[in-house]
């Protein structure tokens, strides 16, 4: 029975509604998100329930609780926050119950003669005397005992799933953990609920303590201690460093969990006995590993110190020579500083190319391709993105990879095929934007180089630092000082004339050098443009009028494929969450049918969408962008154009893409767009920094025009200060 605003839950707020599941309209398997319609015996109508919650079948009684909410496309539905499973209380229920396909080998047709033959005391019977099924004709011994194991598996099911909500676990939560565990959920969850932090998908150390505080785990417990130390330097980790020192470590944890720092010190001697964290050293402020990390740069110098110690390939060229030829062949005019890597080709091993915008990158690029063709060695091309390898591959006419996919990575074992044991076949490997390749996937990417292979890797150490841990290419730089000329590094500080043109190339060296950028003034067939506002309202309405008329009038845009915001952060007016729900409405009004999940998530036919993690099974990658083109007819899937593919993505695996009418600076790294849009503006103020501003402006080709105030733009020019981060590649390097 429905009982709205007299039986209150935990939160006042919510109602209870009770009744019959008539029919499962639809299950995602992955989130337990489900719509189902429940029959309520004072009622002549269906209601339709939705939330995320365990299975269940038609004909079971359950209670939920929850509030009504009046969904825009599909009317009036109950959105539960739990769900309690209950006895069905009358024969029809229990037939309809049995006949669900809840138990393997009962159907309709056997449900309702079990029932017929037992009545009310059928789910007991079952349950407690399962022998007597075989009193009906068809059921014999070993099928009347599968029967009563399948009921009882069901109801122990039901039993971890009340157990885990009873303690503050949301159903979608205690469906991954029922996944994870089974039976055995309760278990697990009672003697150390802190397993949860590192074996079930979403569930970090805040929730686990959550959980250990509801069933009266002591804020001094042992588990406690080292589970919080592991995720204190899980913290690190996503702060970008490869270690903790140990005494940072220890006041971090004493400031998280409110442990005494003896305690703490003994968690951690604890956690290196046992390997989970792996010490360098032996001081009380040696730095402290995670396992795979310390690995990871443990390997990569061990292959760094391999590569410049074997001999690669000869070239037969005379420098002189072949740079006059390139520059025949290919029209280009090297200039000092490039003509520098043709002399180093003949000694390193590993080259690093650096430099700015319009600083000659990929001319360089293109002449040493040359002359490794011209000596007939292979060359392999990649970059740590889809968009990186794309823009790789339209600069240069050749075909580049992603490094995943060139280094064959395997989803199911999450590991790479390609590694010293079998690496890749190739006389050089060359790979673009390396400021985004953090420690573990440049330490893949050394395993998988031959000794006779050269090595050369281009990237700008001025623009964000990749987002996982690890200073790769800074640290490159600092060993080309000391193991040239077999590591050599070659420095691109000359704007090639035809870039001085352009204030976005001009205005981004002014922004390195701490000045504010030349900005055109209106009217002017600049490419950098600046309108100030102070109102972060204001902005917004600028930033859509640019996006719908203004640029498109001006420059003939069309604004979703050509025209990109980005922007500092995800939260807040002028972050990207709100800027996608505006852009969309703004740009694609229409709401498309779609089941709730895809409601929910407010995909649309016509939307610009972003992968945000790696899908090698789909093979689309974190950064892509597609336009959605549509929506199966029986709401079970999208279809997502990406240029060169189609893919249509289930609704299980809808987390994995996002509206992508403005994302964040740091997503766009590896990419490049005709026009961009940046807010900038105090609100943002702990994310302005140099480098931020930096890469943004460098991502347009054609046109950028910021939106903000004066102020905001000269805290971040000002703001040189790059985060620190803890690395010891250049010390296991040259030790």
């Amino acid at each position: 029975m429905e009982t709205e605003n007299k039986i209150a839950s935990k939160n006042t707020k919510d109602i209870i509604l009770e009744g019959v599941v008539e029919r499962v309209v639809f299950r995602n398997d992955t989130n337990g998100w489900t719509v189902l319609r429940l029959k309520n015996p004072d009622k002549q109508i269906l209601d339709t329930v939705v939330g995320s919650f365990q299975e269940l079948y038609s004909g079971e009684n359950v209670r939920f609780s929850g509030q009504w909410v009046k969904d825009k496309m599909h009317g009036k539905q109950f959105k539960a926050k739990t769900c309690l499973p209950l006895v069905p209380a009358t024969v029809k229920g229990i037939e309809k119950f049995l006949g669900s396909g809840l138990i393997s080998g009962i159907g309709q047709v056997m449900a309702k003669r079990i029932v017929d033959k037992f009545g009310i005391d059928t789910l007991e019977i079952i349950e407690k005397y399962p022998s007597r099924l075989a009193e009906i004709e068809g059921i014999g011994k070993n099928r009347a005992e599968a029967i009563s194991s399948g009921l009882a598996e069901k109801r122990e099911i039901k039993n971890v799933m009340v157990f885990l909500e009873s303690i503050g676990i949301s159903p979608a939560y205690a469906h991954r953990i029922f996944k994870k565990y089974a039976n055995r959920a309760i278990q697990v969850v009672s003697d150390n609920p802190y397993k949860l932090a590192s074996e079930v998908s979403g569930i970090g150390f805040k929730m686990a303590d959550k959980i250990a505080a509801e069933l009266g785990i002591p804020k001094d417990s042992k588990d406690r201690a080292e589970a919080g130390l592991l995720y204190a330097l899980l913290e690190f980790a996503k702060e970008g460093h490869v270690f903790a020192p140990e005494d940072a470590l220890l006041v971090k944890g004493e400031e998280l969990l409110d442990i005494d720092y003896h305690s703490l010190k003994q968690a951690v001697e604890r956690l290196k006995l046992s390997g989970r964290v792996i010490p360098s050293g032996n001081s009380s402020d040696c730095p402290i590993y995670l396992p795979d990390l310390e690995k990871a740069e443990r390997d990569a110098a061990k292959h760094i110190k391999r590569l410049i110690n074997s001999k690669p390939r000869s070239l037969s060229y005379d420098p002189e020579v072949i740079i006059k030829m390139v520059e025949d062949s290919t029209n280009m005019e090297f200039a000092p500083q490039q003509k520098e890597a043709f002399y180093a080709l003949k000694s390193s091993k590993i080259m690093v190319v650096t430099g700015g915008p319009g600083t000659g990158k990929t001319t360089l690029l293109k002449g040493l391709i040359a002359t490794f063709k011209k000596d007939r060695h292979s060359i392999i091309l990649a970059a740590p993105t889809g968009r990186a390898a794309k823009r790789m591959s339209e600069s240069t006419k050749r075909e580049a990879s992603t490094l995943h996919r060139l280094l064959e990575y395997t989803p199911k074992t999450g590991q790479f095929a390609k590694d010293e044991t079998d690496p890749l076949k190739a006389d050089v490997i060359i790979v673009d934007e390396v400021s985004m390749v953090d420690i573990e996937l440049f330490c893949s990417l050394l395993r998988a180089v031959p000794d006779r292979a050269r090595l050369i890797l281009v990237g700008d150490p001025d623009q964000l630092p990749s987002v996982g841990p690890g200073t790769v290419l800074s640290d490159l730089l600092t060993l080309g000082k000391r193991l040239s000329p077999a590591l050599e590094v070659v420095r691109l500080t000359e704007i090639f004339r035809q870039a001085r043109s352009s204030l976005i190339i001009t205005g981004a060296h002014d922004i390195l050098n701490g000045k504010l950028p030349n900005m055109g003034k209106k009217g002017s067939a600049s490419d950098l443009f600046m309108i100030e506002r102070e109102d972060p309202d204001e902005c917004l309405e600028i930033i859509k009028k640019m996006v719908k008329t203004r640029i498109p009038e001006a420059f003939g845009m069309d604004p979703v494929k050509d025209i990109q915001v980005l922007t500092p952060m995800h939260k807040g007016i002028l972050g990207a969450e709100n800027l996608n729900r505006e852009l969309q409405e703004l740009l694609n009004p229409k709401a498309q049918t779609g089941t709730e999940l895809l409601k929910a998530r407010d995909f649309r036919t016509g939307d610009k969408v972003m992968q945000v993690r790696n899908n090698y099974d789909l093979e689309v990658f974190n950064g892509d962008m597609g336009i959605v083109i549509g929506i199966g007819e029986d709401d079970n899937y999208i279809k997502i154009d990406y240029g060169i593919k189609t893919v249509s993505y289930p609704v299980s695996e809808l987390d994995q893409i996002t509206l992508a009418y403005a994302t964040s600076i740091h997503k766009s790294q590896g990419s490049e767009y005709p026009a961009v849009i940046i807010p900038v503006h105090t609100q943002h103020f702990i994310m302005l920094a140099r480098n931020l501003i930096y890469t943004g402006i460098t991502r347009g080709k054609k046109l950028v025009v910021l939106v903000g105030s004066q102020r905001a733009l000269k805290i971040a020019v000002k703001n040189d200060e790059h985060a620190f981060r803890n690395s010891g590649l250049t010390y296991r390097t040259i030790e």
